[in-house]
């Protein structure tokens, strides 16, 4: 069933189902579903006002949600968003930097932009926006972005409905399309794996062996753990590894003075990190290969230290560096 038939099926239901969804992070193609909708309203489907009504509601609900579950919850649902992204900390903290930077008024374009349109309401909680000011411009930039696409999907409903009436008849381009897609995925996969390739002489080892090295250690060998978490970023009440010391990935060079006392040759460092496939860590300890450090990386990083009943210490108050904050 095409997109037309599906939304002239279930009506108003479909749109706010899908609109609702999308708002909430799920990556879903809301854009297409208004133009849609617009075309089925243009064919007496549907009632273009009451379309409307239902698309800025369901987007403006799901909006809220996030705004809530970011003003809560902070690091814990803006990590989730951007768990597939190499460097997590990053992705947020350097999110948040660039939205605050353009500051509230950035909620009403915020749908029209990739990326900032699934971020912006749970930043704008995190960043401790005030309510009013949130839902003010949010209902703006919601309004605005409902409105565009159904509008244009009821002034171009013929265009559109041929355009999807000759990818119906000409089943193979669309089946080309999808194997395009899945191609440009696994070759995204494919090259994944020739980027971690060129770590792969870095050692890795496992959080219990280490744990159980450090109970039964003598003293003899001096044992480093570094936290090369991606960004200085933390939660209030954020943990790290006991004893362990603070290396900022991103000026490793001015870091590496600091670490010349710990590169004699009886010396192991130990790097972790939270980033998919311990990134930062093995791009680190690479690096510090290079200047003669004896390094491993703890697979898994600091959820398997803490899975292994590793001990944990409070991350120091130096360290902290906060979302920036609105109010």
């Amino acid at each position: 069933m095409n997109p037309v038939a599906l939304v002239t099926t279930h009506g108003y239901a479909t749109t706010i189902f899908i609109v609702f969804l999308a708002s909430c992070g799920v990556p879903l193609p809301i854009s297409v579903v208004l133009l849609t909708a617009g075309a089925a309203a243009h064919g007496g489907s549907l009632n273009l006002g009451l379309l409307l009504l239902a698309g800025f509601s369901s987007a403006l609900l799901g909006d809220t949600l996030m705004y809530l579950g970011g003003r809560f919850t902070g690091w814990w649902l803006l990590a989730g968003i951007c768990r597939i992204s190499m460097n997590p900390e990053t992705c947020i903290f350097g999110s948040a930097n660039s939205f605050y930077r353009r500051g509230p008024k950035a909620l009403m374009f915020a749908k029209f932009i990739p990326g900032l349109a699934t971020v912006a309401a749970p930043l704008a909680g995190s960043l401790n926006m005030k309510w009013t000011r949130f839902l003010r411009l949010d209902a703006f930039g919601v309004a605005l972005y409902v409105s565009l696409w159904s509008v244009l999907g009821f002034v171009f409903a013929r265009f559109l409905k041929e355009i999807l009436g000759g990818l119906a008849r000409f089943g193979h381009l669309t089946a080309g399309i999808f194997l395009v897609a899945v191609a440009a995925y696994i070759g995204w996969l494919a090259y994944n794996w020739v980027h971690d390739k060129r770590f792969s002489n870095v050692e890795r080892v496992q959080a219990q062996e280490l744990h159980d090295q450090l109970r039964e250690a003598n003293g003899e060998r001096l044992v480093v753990i570094a936290d090369v978490r991606s960004h200085g970023y933390y939660d209030p009440g954020m943990q790290r590894i006991k004893n362990s010391i603070r290396v900022e990935p991103s000026r490793l060079k001015e870091e590496l003075i600091a670490l010349r006392e710990f590169m004699a040759t009886e010396c192991d460092i130990y790097l972790y990190c939270s980033c998919a496939r311990e990134a930062t860590s093995v791009r680190v300890a690479h690096m510090l290969e290079q200047e003669n450090c004896r390094t491993k990386v703890i697979q898994g990083g600091l959820k398997a230290w803490v899975k292994a009943g590793g001990p944990l210490e409070p991350v120091p108050a130096g360290d902290v560096e906060h979302l920036p904050q609105f109010d």
